[in-house]
């Protein structure tokens, strides 16, 4: 028997945007990636960043505990989201790059404005928070980590940890702080790049 969607408000802990001096490039290696695939373990840059969207639509949902890891060997614990098939609308990335030597400096990244989405397959996200209005459909809450088939390829955590799965979600006004993502590809239709420089220069939320 089929489930009903279930319809609620997703948040985990919440936590302020580190700080920490980036290098811009990172901006581009994390989220402005397109149509290529890429390793899913790396080590972490050490800041967050945040990800704003008007809509995400996903075909195969799976959610479950991870670790984000720096360099130096600190962990973050995560919530790590995968979906399989993804669509992204009015997509907004932003990356704070502030540094010493030009003060404020925030990285943004917009794409999927309209009627053409930002997609994605085999997206996986390593979240530190998340907000918005979520519905799932065919949800499964609870289930072994271990044994997640909807994400897409190698979605899935370690045994007897908690896990769910759906076949579809739609969250709409989306916002996240993210340590990762990942993708075996990310098409940014209608990308727009931009370095903004000063105390007026702001993230997506």
């Amino acid at each position: 028997m089929q489930e009903k969607p279930a319809k609620g408000r997703v948040r985990w802990r919440r936590a302020a945007v580190l700080a920490v001096p980036t290098v811009i490039a990172t901006g581009f290696m994390i989220f402005g990636m397109s149509n290529g695939a890429i390793a899913a373990s790396f080590s972490v840059s050490g800041s967050t960043f945040k990800v704003a969207a008007d809509r995400l639509e996903g075909d195969g949902f799976a959610q479950y505990g991870g670790i984000a890891t720096e360099e130096g060997g600190e962990r973050h614990p995560t919530a790590v989201s995968a979906i399989r098939e993804a669509e992204l609308y009015d997509l907004c990335q932003s990356v704070n790059a502030s540094n010493p030597l030009v003060g404020r400096v925030i990285l943004t990244i917009n794409a999927g404005g309209g009627d053409r989405p930002a997609t994605a397959s085999n997206l996986v996200l390593d979240v530190d928070e998340l907000s918005g209005d979520a519905t799932f459909t065919n949800i499964e809450i609870g289930r072994d980590a271990s044994t997640l088939t909807k994400g897409g390829e190698g979605a899935k955590g370690q045994p007897g940890l908690f896990g769910q799965q759906a076949d579809h979600v739609t969250i709409n006004n989306l916002r996240q702080v993210a340590w990762t993502t990942t993708a075996g590809t990310f098409a940014l239709t209608g990308l727009q790049l931009k370095v903004n420089v000063g105390d007026d220069a702001k993230e997506c939320f």
